[in-house]
């Protein structure tokens, strides 16, 4: 079997597969709960399975999403902390919807010193939040890809904005479950 290194990927594959995560969970709708995906090169998975030949084309796409179980109830820091990656997992992606404040209600939450509780509950009250869902992506050499959906209302389009340090902290927790 070819191995591929995570050097070796194409730099537009990780935000390529951001968006095709996204893309991916949109079609269930809104109101879903996190989901993780390991990221593997796409023609190791054909090696393993040649049966997929007709679906998958890694020069088209070098990296394959892989849905994984659903994550545990509990605090997704501590979801995050308990995963450990084979080496065959080159990256991995976790879609999360979250509400996003503008900057005023922000700067608000960090003056006030909220807990976790209140935070969220000052959040899901204020009037100006926007709703949206998260998709972020890393690989084993640290790169990163995060893609950010702004559920669209009557009055406000649906948004889509990509940058790879709209969630450094979730980056930084995806990351540390590729340690050895």
């Amino acid at each position: 079997m070819a191995r591929v290194s995570a050097e070796e990927m194409p730099p537009v594959a990780l935000p390529a597969v951001a968006r095709e995560v996204d893309e991916f969970v949109s079609a269930a709708g809104w109101n879903q709960p996190p989901q993780l995906f390991a990221l593997v090169p796409t023609a190791q998975l054909l090696a393993q399975q040649p049966e997929l030949a007709g679906q998958l084309d890694p020069e088209a796409s070098p990296l394959t999403p892989i849905a994984q179980d659903e994550l545990p109830d509990s605090e997704l820091d501590r979801a995050l902390a308990g995963i450990v990656w084979p080496e065959a997992v080159h990256g991995c992606a976790l879609a999360q919807e979250i509400v996003v404040l503008p900057p005023e209600a922000e700067a608000r939450l960090t003056e006030e010193d909220l807990d976790d509780d209140a935070a969220r509950r000052f959040a899901a009250e204020h009037p100006d939040r926007r709703e949206a869902r998260l998709v972020a992506a890393v690989l084993r050499d640290g790169s990163a890809a995060c893609v950010l959906r702004l559920r669209g209302t009557v009055e406000v389009p649906e948004e889509v904005v990509e940058h790879p340090e709209l969630a450094p902290n979730l980056t930084n927790a995806l990351l540390e479950t590729l340690k050895p």
